[in-house]
């Protein structure tokens, strides 16, 4: 989990339809993406870091989280009692796979996000016998939601599949946070060093101080002193980067740096979720960053303030989400 994530091409989304409707939400129909020839595919939490990449039907070349179906896997949503969410994950037999590799922790890592990029969560449902994965509904509010299920199937590839979620009711879309150097969460302060660039691997270091003191007893969280999430304006492409060494390695240090080697897959905005614990509570540090031109279409004006561009945000799991507003839990 220490080398470069890296991700590539570019996809405007999936195409598939679900009827299912569970709890809080309902699957939302998605784009289908032009068909391109097949590329070297990648994984989701695998040892490398990576992202999943596309598979089925030529598809290998895609970033993760963009396909519902991939190397003969499906995630499929499944009806659940108010205020929970229920998936499964089909395998190449069609049947719920219920084998699954520990990585980094856990076997499976559920991560929401709104289509506008607020409102992000990551959170571990627990596996059923019949392969059906529970959780508290991480949809913390009206809106169309992406789903990403990270994980490894026993003795398949680490892969990232993706689904859109609607929950009914009335939201107005919030803007992207401009990007920014600095963030704040629950007193803590966050900044970010090195720039991402499209299509090259980049050192990004992030930096956690408190009180104008740097936090150098960082707490080991899912087997690494920070997880950072990065996903794509507009398409949500996904990708999930893990730090250079590891607790416990006698090299790495708790803080207050925490660095990754990150490879964006194309230009533009993207929206970063670091967690980091401390305390015994993990919390949730987001910026906006660009990779390539800043004055392409849709990317929001830069701004090194954390007031201006990117507001505190909290760890509350039941809060209304938004951007750097509480909606940020973990489980």
């Amino acid at each position: 989990m220490n080398t470069a994530t890296k991700l590539s091409g570019f996809a405007l989304g999936l195409a598939v339809v679900f009827g299912a409707t569970y709890g809080v939400g309902r699957v939302a129909d998605p784009v289908a993406p032009p068909a391109e020839a097949p590329h070297e595919a990648g994984g989701g939490h695998g040892e490398d870091g990576g992202a999943g990449h596309g598979g089925d039907n030529g598809a290998a070349h895609l970033p993760g989280g963009l396909l519902v179906s991939d190397r003969g896997y499906t995630l499929r949503p499944v009806d659940a009692p108010a205020g929970q969410f229920a998936f499964q994950v089909t395998g190449p037999d069609g049947r719920a796979v219920t084998a699954y590799d520990v990585a980094h922790d856990k076997r499976m890592h559920l991560i929401v996000a709104r289509r506008d990029l607020s409102g992000f969560r990551h959170v571990h449902p627990e596996m059923a016998p019949d392969g059906t994965w529970r959780v508290d509904s991480p949809l913390a509010g009206p809106g169309v939601w992406r789903a990403f299920a990270d994980f490894t199937p026993t003795g398949g590839e680490a892969l990232t599949l993706g689904v859109d979620v609607t929950v009914p009711g009335a939201l107005t879309g919030r803007p992207l946070p401009a990007p920014a150097t600095s963030t704040t969460v629950d007193g803590y302060t966050v900044t970010l060093a090195g720039a991402p660039q499209p299509g090259r691997t980049a050192e990004l270091t992030l930096t956690v101080s408190r009180d104008g003191a740097p936090v150098t007893d960082l707490e080991p969280y899912l087997g690494a002193y920070g997880h950072l999430v990065a996903l794509r304006q507009g398409d949500l492409a996904y990708l999930h980067v893990h730090p250079h060494g590891e607790p416990g390695d006698g090299r790495t240090r708790p803080g207050p740096e925490v660095s990754f080697s990150a490879e964006m897959p194309s230009a533009g905005a993207y929206r970063l979720y670091l967690d980091f614990k401390h305390g015994g509570v993990v919390r949730t540090a987001e910026f906006t960053v660009v990779a390539g031109s800043p004055t392409a279409p849709g990317v929001p004006a830069t701004t090194g303030s954390p007031t201006a561009g990117t507001p505190a945000v909290t760890n509350s799991p039941t809060a209304d989400a938004g951007h750097g507003v509480p909606g940020h839990g973990h489980d």
